[in-house]
């Protein structure tokens, strides 16, 4: 009888927001000083109306409109912040619900934002004021195995 538990520990710890899985338009590129330039989160390919669905398990801590963008930002039990943008809420994503891994949180709306003229989602991942990639969070660890060297 096999465990689960090694493959649980590789998995990626959140899920993709859209489905399919979108290609990357643009990546993450931290600003060198905390107001500096740079890309604090990742964008994705999508279009109007495609459903955005939770990364992860959390709660969420925003719902509302900035820069002219539709934004939900959701706290997860590790301390990081996933942030959604440009969304239109559901209904029930309100501040204070919790959600789960999977769970529609609204749709792509039809402000370009960071990827004009075009539409994308752009996702962002934050602990404390620290940004971060959030592929890290979105994909599988790269496993290298190394070969075993015998000492004297």
């Amino acid at each position: 009888m096999g465990s689960t538990a090694g493959a649980e520990s590789v998995r990626a710890r959140w899920g993709w927001p859209l489905h399919p899985r979108p290609a990357v338009l643009r990546r993450f590129d931290p600003p060198a000083t905390r107001w500096g330039t740079g890309h604090r989160g990742v964008d994705l390919a999508s279009a109007q109306g495609d459903t955005v669905r939770a990364v992860t398990d959390g709660i969420v801590t925003h719902v509302g409109v900035i820069a002219g963008r539709g934004t939900v930002s959701v706290l997860h039990e590790d301390g990081v912040r996933s942030t959604y943008e440009p969304l239109d809420p559901i209904n029930d994503i309100v501040q204070g619900v919790e959600v789960t891994r999977g769970q529609i949180l609204g749709v792509v709306s039809d402000i370009a934002g960071h990827c004009a003229p075009s539409t994308c989602l752009h996702l962002g991942a934050k602990r404390g004021d620290t940004y971060l990639d959030p592929l890290t969070y979105l994909q599988r660890p790269r496993i290298i195995l190394l070969p075993l060297i015998d000492t004297p």
